[in-house]
């Protein structure tokens, strides 16, 4: 990992009260980290040499690299526009998951990232060409999509793509009476609940708002506070990130 430590970054819980207590929920998480504690991150651009623009992110053992390529005149034929085409393909290895179909493309997750990114791209600055986004998941350890569009944003960062402001993204499961910030497999495969929001923090605008199950309107409200608190933390390492390799490239 270029011999750098990853980063760790939580929210600030409102209450400093203990986790509620239930015979059906362990107090502990399985990787051992607090109820409101992300997982170690560690980001870097320039990942793939023959793209635009590249980074690759490591969120415990979640493992993603995103390759980004143009704007490139558009392979298709379509009428002028005076705004660009944003393109966005995500998919796993064959080892990343072993409930994973070999080289499998993930659709939904390719038209989540899509909107996730595309209110963030300033479209108008590459009229008639495309921009294609890949995405590939190198490992599944939870969390993978937040993950897939916060790299994806560091790599159109890095290919010099113009945007409003990086995205990044948080998710966040519902166990039980606990919320539990940026779960892992094992807490998805039993949540009650999954609140994924990807937004762009210094500009205060939220890109994506992704609820399922069912959720109470004060544990919506807190998990939503969360998350952004999560987002604003992240969005610091992205740039640090960004700066480091711009510092790299002058020397």
């Amino acid at each position: 990992m270029a011999g750098k430590t990853p980063t760790t970054y939580s929210p600030s819980p409102r209450l400093k009260s203990k986790p509620a207590k239930n015979d059906a929920y362990d107090s502990v998480r399985p990787d051992g980290r607090g109820f409101a504690q992300c997982r170690p991150a560690f980001m870097r651009t320039g990942a793939v040499n023959s793209a635009s623009g590249s980074a690759y992110a490591e969120f415990g053992n979640t493992k993603v690299i995103v390759s980004v390529f143009g704007p490139r005149e558009s392979k298709k034929a379509m009428m002028y526009s005076d705004l660009g085409r944003l393109n966005c393909n995500v998919s796993y290895t064959t080892f990343a998951s072993p409930s994973r179909a070999q080289g499998s493309d993930h659709k939904e997750f390719s038209t989540m990232l899509h909107k996730a990114l595309e209110g963030a791209i300033i479209l108008e600055t590459f009229p008639k060409t495309t921009v294609d986004v890949f995405a590939l998941i190198l490992e599944s350890g939870g969390g993978d999509l937040p993950v897939v569009i916060s790299c994806a944003s560091l790599a159109l960062a890095d290919a010099g793509i113009m945007m409003y402001d990086l995205v990044v993204s948080a998710s966040l499961s519902c166990l039980g009476p606990n919320l539990v910030i940026d779960p892992i497999n094992e807490e998805e495969s039993r949540e009650d609940g999954n609140l994924m929001i990807s937004c762009m923090p210094s500009r205060n605008e939220v890109t994506q708002l992704i609820i399922t199950g069912e959720w109470s309107t004060p544990k919506i409200n807190e998990a939503m506070r969360l998350c952004l608190d999560a987002c604003t933390k992240l969005s610091t390492i992205t740039r640090t990130c960004l700066k480091d390799a711009a510092s790299s490239t002058q020397d």
